[in-house]
């Protein structure tokens, strides 16, 4: 194979069967659980990179189960994890802590591309009766439940869209080949052209168990706020960088902590 004929094919690994294809990512019917709960500031604050910031008054943490049963290039799947609300240049947006899903593909595409923080787990979303209920499983071991009173009241469908059309942050690191860094920056993407097909609140709650590897619950839960159930058809954005933690003085940092660890 030719040097031509690789930086032709290069788009995704491995070269001769990418895991995922080129977008746009449309997303149809996509449904979402979102429970806003209260938690622990200073844990929060240990876990959101800078130069993003937390609301002073607030430590909250937006909890998903997602539902996708109809993407473009990534199929049928479900994924579940933490979403931080937060503010980067005087913009409020979210910053996604992690994700688990049950997909090889959105799993590669979505680490290699935009940065999402995702491993692979066992979510669901579905409805039980009279119940929303959204599980994450790691391994054999249950690890998050939350449920929702189904489709008690409607809520403003313009204030969700806004919500959704935020900006959001990722924390992208790829390693080089002697495992530094190669790559460390915060991303910033946009979820497009958004079609709310329906939003509804109802009653809902939220548990978290301790897990070694899926330590959703090292951002305890003190309170559960709100909860929104959402129905809608998007498309993820391809990212940009909006921050670069290996140029100066990022750099200098980094290197000044490595030698302190080898010394």
């Amino acid at each position: 194979m030719r040097e031509t004929e690789i930086l032709e094919r290069a788009f995704a690994m491995p070269l001769t069967s990418p895991s995922y294809p080129p977008g746009p990512y449309r997303f149809v019917n996509r449904e979402y659980l979102i429970i806003t709960y209260r938690t622990d500031p200073a844990k929060l604050r240990a876990v959101v990179p800078e130069p993003l910031e937390l609301d002073q008054r607030e430590a909250l943490v937006k909890y998903e189960f997602i539902r996708m049963p109809d993407s473009n290039g990534f199929g049928d799947y479900t994924e579940s994890g933490q979403v931080i609300p937060v503010s980067f240049r005087g913009r409020r947006g979210s910053y996604t802590h992690c994700m688990f899903l049950d997909d090889e593909g959105p799993i590669s595409g979505g680490r290699e591309l935009w940065g999402f923080p995702k491993k692979l787990a066992k979510p669901t979303l579905r409805t039980e009766v009279d119940t929303l209920i959204g599980t994450l499983d790691y391994g054999p071991l249950r690890v998050a439940t939350g449920t929702m009173g189904y489709k008690h009241r409607e809520v403003d469908l313009s204030h969700v869209k806004a919500s959704l059309e935020a900006p959001n942050f990722l924390l992208k690191i790829i390693p080089h080949v002697d495992g530094t860094p190669r790559i460390c920056e915060l991303v910033e993407y946009h979820l497009e052209d958004v079609t709310i097909k329906g939003a509804w609140t109802g009653p809902a709650a939220l548990h978290l168990t301790p897990h070694a590897l899926a330590p959703v619950a090292d951002l305890p839960v003190l309170e559960v706020v709100s909860a929104v159930h959402i129905l809608a058809d998007l498309t993820l954005g391809l990212g940009k960088v909006v921050h670069d933690y290996l140029q100066q003085p990022s750099r200098r940092l980094l290197e000044a902590r490595a030698m302190s660890l080898v010394g």
